[in-house]
């Protein structure tokens, strides 16, 4: 076995589906994200292989020792008649965060997405989540006064979109 095992971003399998909604709902806990109107209740949660396979839609994990440390993924932005996606659910457990990963996994996604041919791409979060929020701006989102597309995350009241 290797002394320094390394990160690894990789596509999500259906066998991740359980650890995966055991890692996201436990860092939204962590942060006191609400039950209702935000990532916290949706249905996906527990099965997120099955909701990104659409053909314009991916999610990523992080790995380390063959355990998930988090993730985050596109989609294209819920009853929004645009050419845009949204990142989501990017939730990182405590030993993946201020590493780097966040920048890897944002690049990650938005390479993607402009594959995909997206032209936007929108974030919402929470107030709390202020280290999430320089991530963003870092890589090159702005905050916006308004919500986009509906996501039924009416409980996030922070939003935030960057052209691609």
């Amino acid at each position: 076995m290797e002394e320094n095992p390394k990160w690894i971003i990789r596509e999500i399998e259906n066998f991740d589906d359980k650890e995966l909604n055991n890692v996201l709902s436990s860092v939204m806990i962590e942060y006191g994200v609400p039950k209702k109107g935000t990532a916290l209740s949706d249905p996906e949660l527990k099965k997120m292989s099955k909701a990104y396979q659409n053909s314009r839609s991916i999610y990523y994990v992080i790995i380390k020792n063959n355990k998930i440390f988090g993730g985050a993924g596109i989609s294209q932005l819920k009853y929004s008649k645009e050419n845009i996606c949204e990142l989501q659910k990017m939730y990182f457990l405590k030993q993946a965060r201020g590493i780097g990963m966040g920048k890897k996994m944002i690049e990650t996604c938005l390479h993607k997405a402009k594959k995909f041919g997206y032209k936007k791409c929108y974030i919402e979060t929470m107030y709390n989540m202020e280290s999430a929020q320089k991530l963003y701006l870092n890589q090159g989102f702005s905050y916006i006064n308004h919500p986009m597309g509906n996501t039924g995350h009416s409980s996030c009241p922070v939003w935030m979109l960057k052209k691609l």
